[in-house]
């Protein structure tokens, strides 16, 4: 498994992603506090891909951990 070259767009746009959906998650929240009655529920899909988001995130990195240890390990013993 190999990083992207440092000026390579994946390297700069992941971090950017990670941000962006707790921005949208924080956006989501205050939405929620400041609307009333029905209007709150505008804020819901924003609130819901923002976790979907960063579940997906932790998904992918559990993943790619467990695929480097196993790496790690094959090469060790």
């Amino acid at each position: 498994m190999t990083l992207p070259p440092a000026g390579s767009p994946a390297r700069t746009v992941r971090p950017l992603l990670a941000l962006s959906s707790l921005l949208l998650i924080l956006l989501a929240l205050v939405a929620l506090l400041l609307r009333q009655g029905a209007d709150r529920l505008q804020a819901i899909p924003a609130l819901l891909i923002g976790v979907g988001l960063q579940a997906s995130s932790l998904v992918g990195r559990r993943r790619r951990r467990a695929q480097l240890l196993g790496d790690l390990r094959q090469d060790n013993g």
